[in-house]
């Protein structure tokens, strides 16, 4: 049975359920309350005409000088009402169960009391006689009309009950349709997915949770298709940087072997420094994956942000003079982090080699600075910047701001993803923002010193490899996963946003994915 059916079947099963309690209240009310209120009429019919009788046998003192008359017109106005009326002694004076020319005829009055209406007729005081009034086939003095009315009542219960439980169930269908059609449509894309199509979107948008569902997962296909576009990407821009050192070794190689040229150190110094090459490519590349599996472990102490830029910046000054750019440094003292100094100081160094890759004039300004909860490292160029989509691809491997530039000039394409994975072990991020020919600027975000801080993250890392001890006694690898170490950068951004960050960082701000 499909979800459709059942929940329209759930609804009118309730709609049902409802009319049923609805039903046995009603019959309730019919058969106490509204039995209670047909006796009071007919009691209240007796007692007017039992008062209307006193009050003409009063003025002639006798059950046939008209005295009777409201007797008679109490019968005839109330259709199927039998009235009898008996003086002081018990003698029946007036029966409207019988023929007026035969006193001889049996009444037709009940003789149960409980089933007829009294009421004692007075005049001028003294009890002349008793009226007594009963409805025709009904003990419970109903009239036709009140039965009438009753059996219509429940008549157009059963068909509000009926036609309640039709349009529920149609409700309902329409209900589940409304509910299943946006489910089915995330499980249509997510089988086309699944099949390979990864540009299958479910296109829901709204404020209800399964609309949000549907945008998460749009969001979320949006992310695996960008995801496979990269890999697709870097499975061709590896090949590609494999086979150019490979390609040149084997060709120069082949050349000296067929004897096409001589074997001279030129020729062996071009074929090592192919290689070298490459082994700097396989060796940059497992750094990367190092980083991001969480084998290469931070090696924390107390540093002073300041000193150890200044060292970088003399080591990377005659680099940066001879690309024929100026270098400017400037640093507040006294800017204390918690981190891995050489973990810091490749990151900062990578930041400046690309910056001075892609600038052929002007400068390379290096600040460091703190603000209330974060310590800044930015790297600012005079290059040919950054457009807002390129900034989005910027941290991804292989990507170059030039697709066009060769290796040679081009750097190995993986810099930035390492300098993205560093700073996200350290609890920060890096944000990244330009104009396209007018340079662009990284900055390093990691959190200022703080004991508790260290404190917290001590105990984090002890728990974590805890957990690792247990894992590796089931045969796991114990390493500290790269999703550990995203889930406490994101707990870091969350708690210092909430700090109010706008003097570290600008609202416009826009980090490096």
């Amino acid at each position: 049975m499909s979800y459709t059916t059942r929940v329209a079947l759930s609804f009118a099963l309730v709609s049902a359920m409802t009319a049923l309690v609805a039903f046995g209240v009603l019959s309730f009310v019919w058969e106490q309350h509204f039995q209670t209120y047909t006796r009071e009429n007919i009691q209240r019919l007796a007692e007017t005409t039992a008062t209307s009788i006193g009050q003409k046998y009063a003025t002639s003192h006798s059950w046939y000088s008209g005295a009777l008359t409201p007797a008679e017109s109490a019968g005839e106005l109330s259709g199927g009402v039998g009235v009898q009326v008996v003086d002081a002694h018990g003698n029946v004076v007036y029966d409207d169960s019988r023929t007026t020319d035969s006193n001889s005829q049996i009444s037709l009055a009940p003789t149960d009391r409980d089933s007829m209406a009294q009421a004692t007729i007075y005049s001028d005081g003294e009890n002349v006689g008793t009226v007594r009034v009963w409805v025709y086939g009904s003990n419970t003095l109903l009239t036709q009309a009140d039965q009438e009315f009753r059996s219509q009542s429940y008549k157009a219960m059963i068909f509000a009950s009926c036609l309640a439980v039709v349009l529920a169930f149609l409700l309902g269908f329409w209900f589940a349709r409304t509910l299943v059609d946006p489910i089915s449509r995330i499980s249509r894309a997510a089988r086309k997915i699944g099949q390979g199509d990864l540009s299958a979107r479910t296109q829901l948008s709204g404020d209800d949770e399964i609309s949000q569902l549907g945008e998460t997962f749009d969001a979320m296909a949006a992310s695996v298709e960008k995801d496979r576009n990269l890999e697709r990407r870097l499975t061709t821009d590896v090949a590609h940087e494999l086979r150019t050192p490979l390609m040149a070794i084997q060709s120069t190689v082949e050349a000296m072997v067929d004897g096409v040229y001589d074997v001279t150190p030129e020729r062996l110094e071009t074929v090592d420094s192919e290689v070298q090459r490459l082994s700097r490519l396989v060796d940059a590349i497992l750094k990367l994956s190092r980083l991001e599996n969480g084998s290469t472990r931070l090696k924390p102490q107390l540093v002073n942000v300041g000193d150890l830029i200044s060292s970088i910046i003399a080591t990377h000054e005659a680099f940066v003079r001879d690309a024929g750019l100026t270098l400017v440094y400037d640093a507040e003292p006294d800017v204390y982090v918690w981190g891995d100094p050489d973990m810091i100081s490749q990151a900062v160094a990578n930041l400046i080699s690309n910056a001075v890759r892609y600038t052929a004039e002007g400068s390379v300004t290096v600040t460091v600075k703190a603000g209330s909860e974060m310590a800044q490292i930015s790297v600012a160029d005079t290059g040919i910047g950054l457009s807002p989509e390129e900034a989005k691809n910027v941290f991804g491997r292989f990507w170059r701001a030039d697709s066009a530039r060769t290796r040679e000039k081009g750097g190995l394409g993986i810099g930035l993803s390492m300098v993205k994975e560093i700073v996200d072990q350290h609890d920060g991020w890096v944000r990244v923002e330009g104009e396209k020919g007018k340079g662009a600027t990284f900055t390093i975000y990691i959190p200022l010193f703080n004991e508790e801080r260290v404190k917290e993250r001590k105990a984090r890392e002890k728990r974590a490899l805890k957990g690792q001890d247990a894992n590796s006694g089931d045969g796991a690898a114990p390493s500290r996963g790269k999703e550990s170490e995203k889930d406490r950068a994101s707990l870091w951004r969350k708690r210092s946003r909430g700090k109010k960050r706008e003097a570290d960082v600008p609202d416009d701000r826009q980090e490096g994915e």
